[in-house]
């Protein structure tokens, strides 16, 4: 499995510059089975990120360019009367595919952002009473400009809730951003890119993600950084129990991401920052809560043990 991942990032790399950390943090959410929001400004690499991620894996990609005429139906699918069979039949929206790419998903209207509510919790699609399951392994990565842009919509907080992680791509230094010109001034690199992974890796490594080994005293630890986010015990305002389970999942993930099978406290403090901050309700800003998340690291004793399993 770690030979899966060092695969994928490597990949990724021939066309990422200096996006390192971004890119593990979207291979544990790949690990984790969970799905991510990537917001920055546009023209930051977004997209290519995710069309990267894709091209490295050999199973079904689509995507869907969120506009604010976007119909539910046109992510999730619709019945239609077929004259020739005179009966109706379903033709599936584009999320019925392994690899999801949700492109500037907050232009869409919010009625239209709830269609993937469904698909990304539950992994399932219900159109006129009848469920329909999705392909396993099912990823959606969606990209997002800030709010100020001109023509966005906020995320409603059930749908940011869905995301594992949400994650700012950066910004380059002078020598990333002059290597970036190097690789593409001739070649277009993303064009060449080779998938290097299938599906039935994919869902081994998800698998084997559970079984990465969290030691008592990091559960603990976990479990009172939700709790701190909590006024006067109150999960409104704070870190709810799903949060919690989501920070589990994404430091195992992160484990398996830098070779180990098994959490250290700084896997838990990579991720937190990431998998917590959007979980925060009545922030001003996306920068508040991630001061927030920061905050809570600094007040909540780090454990000192042997983690590895005994």
């Amino acid at each position: 499995m770690m030979n899966t991942l060092g695969n994928i990032r490597d990949n990724v790399s021939k066309v990422m510059v200096g996006k390192e950390k971004v890119t593990d943090l979207l291979l544990a959410a790949l690990a984790a089975g969970g799905h991510v929001l990537l917001e920055d400004v546009p023209g930051t690499g977004k997209t290519v990120l995710a069309r990267s991620l894709a091209a490295s894996m050999s199973f079904d990609f689509s995507r869907i360019q969120f506009t604010p005429d976007l119909l539910p139906s046109d992510v999730t699918g619709i019945n239609y009367f077929d004259q020739s069979r005179n009966g109706f039949v379903f033709r599936p929206g584009p999320v019925f595919t392994n690899l999801l790419l949700a492109d500037e998903i907050n232009r869409a209207t919010p009625r239209t952002q709830a269609a993937l509510l469904e698909c990304m919790g539950e992994k399932q699609v219900t159109i006129d009473g009848e469920t329909r399951k999705l392909n396993e392994p099912f990823f959606v990565i969606a990209t997002q400009n800030p709010v100020e842009t001109l023509g966005c919509f906020p995320l409603p907080e059930a749908q940011l809730d869905r995301f594992l992680m949400k994650i700012s791509m950066g910004e380059m230094s002078l020598e990333e951003e002059v290597a970036m010109i190097d690789g593409f001034i001739v070649d277009e690199p993303l064009k060449t890119l080779e998938s290097v992974a299938d599906a039935s890796q994919i869902l081994a490594l998800q698998d084997e993600c559970r079984r990465v080994y969290v030691h008592r005293e990091l559960r603990e630890y976990i479990a009172r950084l939700t709790r701190e986010s909590r006024s006067a015990g109150s999960v409104a305002g704070g870190i709810s129990p799903r949060g919690t389970l989501a920070l589990l999942r994404a430091s195992q993930a992160y484990a398996l991401v830098q070779g180990r099978d098994y959490v250290v406290p700084e896997d838990i403090r990579e991720v937190a920052v990431p998998v917590l901050a959007h979980r925060l309700m009545g922030m001003e800003s996306s920068m508040a809560s991630e001061e927030r998340v920061r905050s809570l690291l600094g007040a909540v004793a780090v454990p000192t043990e042997d983690w590895k399993r005994s």
